[in-house]
Formats: C-alpha cells, structure tokens, sequence
C-alpha cells in the first residue's frame, strides 16, 4: 500500500521503519515507539506493482485470453549503508547505535526478527517524503565492505525488500475509495484550505492539526497551488 504526500519543510526526512501490529478488528495500528530510523537515506527505491493472469492452456486452443486472476502484492526494495567510520554524523539526539553491527540488531529487531506473541516477523510502515507503505520483510542481503584493523565492520551495504500487506478490514474498504479509513493523496488547487479538505475527506475539519503535522507543514492557512497532501487513515 503506498500513497504521496509532499512535506513543506525543507529539513531532512530519515526514512522510518515502524512496527506494526493487526488488531482483531483487521485494521493495522502502528507502533510509534518501536522503529528505527536511517542515519544515511537511500540514493533510490524501487516500487514494484504486477498483476496475475490465468495463462493456462486446454488442447487444442489456438488463443490464450490471459483471464485477470489476482493483483499481486506490491514490493518495495532500497540499499541502506550502514557507517561506523564516524565520517557521518548522527542526527541529534538520535538514539542509532555508532557502530556498524549495532546498527544492523537495531533494525534487525524491527524488520526481520521472529515476534513470537504473533509466531511470525513483524508488519512494518515505511515512511519517507512520498511514500508510505505498509509490508513485511521479504529478504534482506548485507555486503561488508570496510573492517577495522581488528576485524569489525565499519561499513555495509543491505538490500532490503518488503511484501505489501493489505489488511482484510482494509480489502472491504478498497469497494469504497472515498472512505476515510484509507489513505488518500490529494493535490491542492485555488481556493482549498486544509480544514476544508478535511472536511471533504474526513467529514471533519478539526482534523487539520493532525494533517498539519503528518505533512510537515509549517504554514497551513496558505498551501500553494499544486503541492500534494498526504491524507492519513483516521486512527
């Protein structure tokens, strides 16, 4: 699941790696305290969206149609580097690990390790600047590529890549792309304010302090023209 959004404020974004977990409700709730953020943002992702057809043959068939069976899940893969050199300063009052294997177990606890209250690793969102997308691990693969004369890493490489994951409350809601349980992406045009597209998108307009912040806007009385808005599903 990804969506856009566009920050306003000029300040570096790390990309976050947030745990998730399924309510019985099926809706997914994320865990604002347990994530980990990118000390060094990755130069590129990749999104990747690919769709399922029934390509199956009977005797004797001179064409295949290709029947729409699934639309499969989405992915997204990126490389984090990893830096213990110290030639990379840490945001302040970042709480990462300095060394490279520290680093690593930080993200490690997040994204791959097994959870066993679930039997199973954890949801995750990612989130950075344009996207936000909700997933698990698929595989993760880590080059060394810089040692200390006594054998510990002091650089790294990871390719990382993450399944998406739709829940099954959120499938139903898909039926009904307006609700207010979904994300929603929006470009402003002459005239919008964000109490009034929330208005438009929540069915209240006391939520714009909310989206205020989830897009980073310093200013919210005067959104210029073009600028696209993250709408966030209602908690």
């Amino acid at each position: 699941m990804a969506a856009t959004a566009l920050p306003a404020s000029g300040a570096k974004q790390p990309l976050s790696i947030t745990r998730c977990s399924v309510g019985k409700d099926g809706k997914v709730y994320v865990e604002d305290k347990k994530f980990y953020k990118l000390v060094i943002n990755p130069a590129e992702f990749t999104h990747q969206r690919s769709i399922c057809y029934n390509t199956t043959r009977t005797p004797g068939q001179v064409g295949n149609p290709g029947r729409f069976n699934a639309v499969n899940p989405d992915t997204i893969s990126f490389q984090v580097v990893f830096d213990g050199t110290g030639v990379v300063p840490h945001p302040q009052g970042s709480d990462v690990p300095k060394d490279v294997a520290g680093q690593i177990e930080a993200m490690s606890r997040i994204i791959y390790n097994y959870n066993g209250e679930f039997h199973e690793p954890n949801h995750v969102q990612l989130l950075w600047g344009t996207l936000i997308f909700y997933g698990r691990l698929q595989s993760i693969s880590t080059q060394y590529t810089l040692f200390s004369p006594g054998g510990a890493p002091l650089r790294a490489r990871a390719q990382l890549a993450f399944l998406g994951f739709v829940s099954a409350a959120e499938g139903q809601l898909r039926a009904n792309r307006s609700s207010p349980d979904l994300s929603h992406a929006v470009e402003v045009v002459e005239g919008d304010t964000l109490p009034l597209l929330c208005l438009r998108i929540y069915g209240d307009s006391r939520y714009y302090p909310q989206v205020a912040r989830f897009n980073g806007l310093r200013e919210f009385r005067r959104i210029a023209p073009g600028t696209r808005l993250h709408f966030p599903p209602l908690a």
